[in-house]
């Protein structure tokens, strides 16, 4: 017996056969079947929606005669799924008696989109109408749109109690999701043990994810072999849990096995799945490899797996351009960047530091409709703009934002401390108190590092005192803090109190605070102190060792020098080598010391010589305990000529000669800006006549007119 047409169509829809659609509504048209079945018409629509071809679906619509319902809510839905809320809104208007599914299309899409008001006063008319009952769906769709209204979902959560439709799992599940998503764990365990038999693979997935992003991977994996053994199917949304867990644990060798297990059912091969197993790898693997072979072996990239690529690149520093280029990759796919893809690129340009790739990203951000989440690429501009150097346009932005929250409170308070406009970011701090928007342990990580870098004492000590008021808990970054903003005023035995007495183990980050005020200083016996237990938490970093060569050579303790150098290769423990980068007409040039390879170092070296003498005029002289090579090692001069090629210097040149007088100058380097470098670009600064700004590993140094932002408290 032969397939009838609607029968096609739906293998069509089910299969993605655009081409043999296509054929199918061409014979439909001449046999003048669509006249008379507004049911073919609706498969048409939705074939066409399915395929991406939204302007196909639209023109079977209007050519339909007699739409029904049925038909209103196909197109309804392909509108709602591409974010066309307006066209949905206009269209939904236009039904003649919209029913329980109309309803519930748009709200979701209100939902989706982050438009809680107009999803509620849809909900609202819904239940004003008479005649239309609420189902699951409809609250569910609800509890969706309050999303971060937890008050709202509370009263959503009582109204499905009184009216009876918390027997619905849709609902349940709804609410057990987004109390986890705001923090209310207990209340989504309450939601899915009082559901009892009602629980579905849904139910089981949604407590699996919570208990993961609530860090208790522990538990998440045992309610894994529990659904496993009731006899619940497993399916890939399970599976994404799982490894959403054991990321959350940071449990890699966990994860291996899993994924083992993966391979041999063939679930490897999903992109949910996938996606999972690369945000494993890129977190606790620290392997971008394996990330990539993961996903060239998955056959069809959705865009939550190319999201997961950009986020996985966009953790490493170095491998920021791969992040670049897996967006790029994401649109030639077809893929339209969501608020995610954005956000992801937008930290790899803030990594960058290239301010033409992150305008780049910015006037596609503007160009595109970001359904939901608006406010999350807004935020990621704001830090993005500060970390390349422009401070203005980063408050321009946060101006101009038509909602702020606490992150975006965070990402300008964060960017005035980085600068080194301390009193900018205290006062932008004392406003966000005083308009009530709880401060987050983030923000007094910021507030407390603005201090630091301003020598604010006092208002570093009560700021520090006053998270017990917001019921924060100080952590490891806020006690580094306290110890950075003690030790660069001098008060190294009171900053070495607070290490002996915090209430929690001290972090390397905590030892390394200590080092380096100590090497600002002159300690050399707290300094050694330090190092140690710095390179017991971290023996293969290379901070300590290089931090302590540094101080012993300035006292001339070459013996010391040459110990600790020995110990490095004996440990197999390498500096890592300073470099400084440059963008120069969107091109960005890489700078190493004593660098041969650049095509113009003939006339950076030749600039750099012209202005040392012009340097010496205006009293530089050279700080020669930055060399870090003993006396009688090295010919005269040679100590002079070595400062002079430092990386910084190096490129600071190269963009003095290759840009317009009086045109800003950014350099970015991977290391802490040598004493030596610091004078000496105060002095380019006043003869060049150029604001440059250096971006190291700590701060901005914005130097101008021969002045550091930094006011030489760095």
């Amino acid at each position: 017996m032969k397939p009838t047409i609607r029968e096609l169509l739906k293998q069509c829809i089910t299969e993605r056969k655009l081409t043999l659609g296509k054929t199918l509504h061409s014979h439909c048209i001449k046999s003048l079947l669509l006249q008379s079945s507004p049911v073919l018409s609706n498969h048409l629509i939705h074939l066409y929606a399915k395929c991406g071809c939204l302007h196909l679906a639209q023109h079977v619509f209007n050519q339909t005669h007699f739409p029904n319902v049925f038909t209103f809510n196909t197109l309804l839905a392909a509108y709602s799924k591409e974010s066309k809320i307006h066209l949905a809104r206009q269209l939904f208007d236009q039904i003649p008696q919209p029913d329980v599914v109309s309803y519930n299309t748009l709200i979701s899409a209100y939902a989706d989109s982050g438009q809680v008001q107009n999803g509620f006063g849809l909900f609202v008319r819904m239940r004003e109408m008479g005649g239309i009952e609420l189902d699951g769906f409809t609250l569910a769709a609800m509890v969706t749109a309050a999303c971060g209204d937890v008050s709202l979902i509370r009263q959503l959560h009582c109204f499905a109690i009184s009216s009876g439709i918390d027997s619905y799992s849709s609902v349940n599940n709804a609410l057990l999701t987004y109390y986890s998503k705001n923090g209310f764990l207990d209340e989504a365990k309450r939601v899915f043990y009082c559901m009892g038999d009602n629980r579905d693979e849904v139910s089981w997935n949604s407590m699996i994810v919570a208990y993961g992003q609530h860090r208790e991977g522990a538990t998440a994996l045992a309610l894994y072999e529990e659904m496993v053994s009731l006899g619940f199917s497993v399916d890939m949304f399970t599976l994404a849990s799982v490894l959403t867990a054991f990321t959350c644990i940071e449990d890699l060798i966990g994860g291996l096995q899993f994924h083992a297990k993966l391979i041999k059912t063939g679930f490897h091969r999903n992109s949910h799945v996938g996606s999972g197993l690369i945000d494993l790898y890129s977190k606790c693997g620290k392997n971008m490899r394996d990330c990539r072979k993961i996903f060239d072996e998955i056959p069809f990239h959705d865009l939550v797996l190319w999201n997961t690529m950009i986020s996985g690149y966009s953790q490493y520093e170095d491998l920021s351009w791969e992040a670049l280029y897996y967006f790029k990759q994401l649109q030639r796919a077809g893929y339209r960047p969501d608020d995610c893809s954005f956000v992801c690129v937008i930290s790899s340009c803030s990594n960058l530091s290239s301010p033409s790739q992150g305008k780049q990203i910015h006037a596609l951000a503007i160009k595109s409709e970001i359904p939901s989440n608006r406010i999350k690429v807004n935020n990621a501009l704001v830090a993005m703009y500060s970390k390349c150097g422009n401070l203005e346009d980063s408050r321009r932005l946060f101006d101009k934002m038509p909602e702020q929250n606490t992150v975006s409170l965070n990402s300008m308070i964060a960017g005035y401390a980085q600068h080194g406009l301390g009193n900018e970011s205290l006062r932008l701090f004392e406003h966000m108190i005083e308009e009530n928007i709880p401060p987050t342990s983030i923000t007094f990580v910021s507030v407390l590092s603005a201090c630091a870098h301003t020598g604010k004492v006092e208002d570093g000590r009560r700021y520090f005192c006053m998270m017990e008021k917001f019921g924060i808990e100080p952590e490891t970054e806020h006690y580094s803090c306290m110890i950075d903003l003690l030790g660069r005023a001098g008060k190294l035995k009171e900053a070495e109190m607070i290490i002996e007495t915090m209430p929690i183990s001290p972090s390397a980050i905590t030892w390394a605070a200590l080092l380096g005020a100590c090497r600002t200083h002159g300690n050399m016996e707290l300094a050694e102190k330090a190092a140690n237990h710095f390179l017991q938490l971290d023996p293969l970093n290379s901070t300590p060792y290089v931090m302590l060569a540094n101080i012993y050579s300035k006292v001339g303790k070459w013996d010391d020098v040459a110990r600790i150098r020995k110990l490095m290769r004996e440990r197999g423990v390498r500096k890592k080598p300073g470099c400084s980068w440059i963008e120069v007409k969107k091109q960005v040039h890489v700078f190493v010391a004593e660098d041969v390879s650049h095509p113009m170092i003939r006339e950076i070296h030749e600039f750099l010589k012209e202005m040392s003498k012009k340097m010496v005029e205006l009293g530089y002289v050279p700080d020669l305990s930055w060399a870090l090579v003993k006396d009688d090692e090295i010919v005269e001069g040679e100590k002079e000529r070595m400062l002079q090629h430092h990386s910084e210097k190096l490129a600071i040149a190269f963009g003095i000669l290759s840009t317009k007088e009086g045109e800003p100058i950014l350099v970015v380097k991977n290391l802490r800006i040598c004493g030596d470098c610091h004078n000496a670009i105060k002095c380019i600064s006043a003869i060049s006549g150029r604001e440059i700004t250096v971006r190291d590993t700590h701060r901005f140094h914005c130097f101008k007119a021969g002045r550091c932002s930094c006011g030489d408290f760095w």
